[in-house]
């Protein structure tokens, strides 16, 4: 985006959306429609990883749902060391409640909750790697 004078990137292929967006105070909006269950009768799902969009609550036995990272970076629970968790287990939060941030390409993007409950779990280690899809909390 720096070499070409970019401000706004959006791509679109396969049913995932893509938008990446510089300016200062601005939240980078990642975005991806909820997608079909992959059928369980074929070889490829077996391969195929699972294409659930970023932060969509998963159902879980006993209730739990996750919270599962949009994009690859670095997690963070804090704004910074020295600043408390945004999230802590027994927190509740809303849809809009922050619960994290992901640092990717050295843009810090604020994770927004997406459902409403209480954090059961924190999953992700803060200050390490995560990939899309993965795990960051369970809330019941």
């Amino acid at each position: 985006m720096k070499k070409n004078d970019l401000s706004v990137f959006e791509m679109e292929k396969d049913g995932f959306k893509l938008k990446l967006q510089k300016g200062a105070g601005e939240q980078t909006i990642f975005a991806a429609p909820p997608a079909a269950p992959a059928a369980s009768t074929g070889p490829a799902s077996a391969t195929t990883p699972a294409a659930t969009p970023a932060a969509e609550p998963v159902e879980k036995g006993g209730g739990l749902r996750d919270i599962l990272s949009p994009m690859v970076g670095t997690f963070y629970r804090a704004a910074s060391p020295e600043s408390p968790p945004f999230v802590d287990v027994g927190k509740e939060v809303t849809e809009e409640s922050v619960v994290c941030i992901i640092e990717a390409m050295k843009v810090m993007n604020e994770i927004k909750a997406e459902i409403k409950g209480v954090i059961a779990e924190v999953v992700a280690e803060g200050g390490k790697p995560v990939q899309f899809g993965q795990v960051l909390f369970r809330v019941r």
